[in-house]
């Protein structure tokens, strides 16, 4: 259930975030209250994820990892952003250093 939680979170943040650029700075009413409910609803399913007692630089840098790979992946598909083999490689390795975060945590 925790990491449900985590997907929750990382999914609200993910729409938050590339409904902030749709808002054209809080000038389009309905992107601007998903960017508002958005990082209430990611915020609020963060905390209950550290509640379940997961530990908050594993449960943050999934959650950061995953939020930065979506977001440069929906605009690089969707919103005309483009993506370069270096940003691409940026990625693994953000993905990487989660990796190794969690594994250095293991007993």
């Amino acid at each position: 259930m925790t990491y449900v939680l985590l997907i929750g979170a990382i999914l609200s943040e993910v729409t938050a975030t590339v409904s902030l650029r749709l808002s054209e700075g809080f000038s389009k009413i309905l992107p601007s209250i998903v960017v508002v409910v958005g990082y209430l609803t990611a915020f609020t399913l963060l905390s209950l994820v550290l509640k379940r007692g997961m530990s908050i630089g594993i449960a943050y840098g999934i959650w950061a990892a995953a939020g930065v790979a979506l977001v440069a992946l929906i605009g690089a598909a969707f919103l005309g952003d483009g993506l370069t083999g270096v940003q691409i490689g940026g990625l693994v390795l953000v993905a990487a250093g989660v990796v190794a975060l969690e594994a250095g945590g293991a007993h």
